[in-house]
């Protein structure tokens, strides 16, 4: 109550000060008129003559200390010019926008090589900006990058790479060809060859219709190649063609006379597509020249995407076109070997026919222009890719298993074939000569896989045992076989080379190190597919996280590889799924063989 009284005497107070204050006010503007003196307002008096009394506002928030304000004013002035500091959690300026897209950079770290903090290092050679860029431009700059050499930074300030050649060919990207250059390219494909070789068009019979130095001339007029008159002498390739024609027909007139039992067959390749060359002279096999990963992490597929039939029984094995994908090449049980297009048409392209019997396995060389095959004929082919023709034969009267071409770039004209004999025989395909064999094994050879920057070999037996070679030396330097251990008929080698898979027929996927011991890894142990009895392929993911299977009922298995667990099962095929590889750049899709002749894309 106290202190309610206070307050009412103090507002008392305050209103006699303001009426007073006013009084004198009013008494100063009357000048020279009578002067009035204003009595003070009794308690009891009227309350209409008396002003009005109004309280002072209150205000219930503490006093704000502008000086910690001003200071914080003055120091973020120091800062306008400066980035922004990207440890900083609350900003007490607005930034510019020079400020907001400054690259970030701090002040040099005393312990760190390259002067960045830990905290900001996001990649092994410092901090990574992100930069929001356009697909159409970052394609030009990738492809003038591997095409020229240097490329221009993301910033769009400068250039980086080959700086020589960036300066010779004027700041030129692959999208942007100049105007001579196209000028030139123009005359190129308008010149005749009469232009480029004036004396095979300046004959005699050059104004004769009739003649070959007319056509030559007139290569482009609507009547090229309609020769008036009669037919002349045959051209070597006719002449050639012609006694081929003659020699078949007498040999089948024979009747096989001579050849005993045994089938000759005759190489040939058939191809499917529109045109073996595209209108800028490039081979159907050339691989796309903005071929790359999509990403570096890899999904299981779900559902079912494409299937390629055209092989009339089962299929043995499937492989990949190295490096792009671009082609499926396979290996038929009716002794043919197809390639099949993935990206575009999803057709056949080429149908290559040499063995009399089922194709066992088949191998691409590195850059993919040539493959090998061996059959159940006991023959090893090797063949042209593109053009289909057989290069050279190879064969030791025994059936080859698995062929292998040594995956050094120096080293591709070594082939190994392990033989049902026990043996791996090593050739030298420029000579066609035996140069080595390997015979330690006593069963027939299943797999070869090259470890350790392909020094060394693995290779598994129907012995139940694995050996490990050095390239070159035919003494086993390791030797593996447990009486627990079951045959080996399929072995992949992780992404990272330091492990392999090999499938072992109870059912199970082992894995062994690639180090010196080749030690089975106990922890690591794939199951839950039935495959005794079938040599069902094992495979990797590109990324090494996934580990698959065929198995004989048809599906396909998905493990992952950290915790051995099953990830998905599909189901693939009518009766065996033998063969499963993943696509090299599109990491979420894979191809499976099986022997209802279907291959299916995932």
């Amino acid at each position: 109550m106290d202190l309610l009284q206070s307050y009412g005497d103090k507002s008392d107070e305050e209103d006699g000060e303001e009426s007073r204050r006013k009084g004198g006010e009013e008494k100063g503007k009357g000048g020279g008129e009578t002067e009035v003196e204003a009595a003070p307002a009794s308690p009891d008096s009227d309350s209409s003559s008396s002003p009005p009394r109004l309280l002072p506002a209150k205000s219930a928030a503490p006093r704000v200390d502008d000086t910690a304000l001003a200071l914080a004013a003055a120091g973020t002035a120091r800062f306008l010019h400066r980035p922004i500091d990207p440890a900083q959690h609350a900003v007490a300026f607005n930034p510019t926008y020079d400020q907001l897209w400054a690259p970030i950079h701090g002040p040099a770290h005393p312990f760190a090589k390259d002067g960045v903090p830990q905290g900001m290092r996001n990649h092994k050679l410092g901090f990574v900006e992100d930069a929001s860029i356009e697909p159409f431009l970052f394609d030009e700059q990738y492809n003038t990058f591997h095409k020229y050499g240097y490329a221009a930074d993301p910033s769009g300030i400068d250039y980086v790479g080959d700086l020589d050649t960036l300066q010779r060919n004027q700041a030129l990207s692959v999208y942007n060809i100049p105007q001579q250059e196209q000028k030139r390219r123009r005359l190129q494909m308008k010149a005749t060859p009469a232009e480029e070789d004036p004396a095979a068009a300046a004959g005699p019979d050059v104004e004769n219709p009739a003649s070959e130095e007319w056509i030559l001339k007139n290569r482009n007029s609507p009547w090229a190649g309609k020769k008036e008159g009669v037919q002349g002498e045959l051209t070597e390739e006719q002449k050639k063609y012609a006694e081929e024609h003659a020699a078949k027909k007498a040999e089948k007139e024979r009747g096989g006379e001579g050849r005993g039992d045994r089938v000759e067959q005759v190489d040939k390749s058939t191809f499917h597509g529109k045109e073996e060359r595209d209108y800028q002279g490039r081979s159907w096999i050339a691989p796309p020249k903005d071929a790359k990963a999509a990403n570096d992490h890899c999904y299981i597929p779900k559902r079912w995407v494409h299937t390629w039939s055209g092989h009339t029984k089962g299929v043995a094995a499937i492989r990949f076109f190295p490096k792009h994908g671009r082609h499926l090449l396979s290996a038929g049980m009716d002794s043919k070997v197809k390639i099949w297009d993935v990206f575009n048409t999803g057709k056949c392209m080429r149908t290559y026919m040499g063995h009399s019997k089922a194709v066992r396995d088949i191998c691409f060389s590195n850059d993919g222009t040539k493959f090998l095959s061996a059959g159940y004929d006991k023959n090893i082919k090797y063949w042209d890719t593109e053009t289909g023709k057989v290069i050279s034969t190879f064969s030791t009267g025994k059936i080859p298993y698995v062929v292998k071409l040594n995956p050094d770039e120096d080293k591709q004209n070594i082939l190994l074939a392990g033989m049902s004999d026990k043996k791996i025989v090593q050739w030298d395909m420029n000579s066609g000569e035996i140069t080595q064999e390997y015979d330690q094994h006593l069963g027939a050879v299943n797999t070869i896989t090259f470890v350790d920057n392909n020094r060394r070999f693995v290779t598994s037996s129907d012995d139940k045992s694995l050996r490990v070679w050095e390239f070159g030396i035919p003494v086993v330097i390791k030797y593996i076989s447990e009486p627990h251990m079951h045959s080996m008929p399929s072995i992949a080698l992780h992404p990272n080379s330091n492990w392999l898979a090999a499938q072992s027929l109870d059912n199970q996927i082992l894995i062994y190190g690639t180090k010196e011991r080749f030690q089975l890894n106990k922890k690591k142990r794939f199951a839950g597919h039935i495959v005794a009895g079938y040599a069902c392929q094992v495979n990797f993911s590109p990324d090494g996280r996934f580990v698959m299977s065929g198995d004989g009922e048809g599906k396909c298995w998905f493990w992952d590889w950290k915790s051995c667990k099953v990830f998905r099962t599909l189901k693939c095929h009518e009766g065996v799924c033998i063969g499963c590889v993943w696509h090299p750049l599109e990491q979420s899709k894979v191809a499976t063989c099986g022997w209802d002749g279907m291959i299916k894309y995932w």
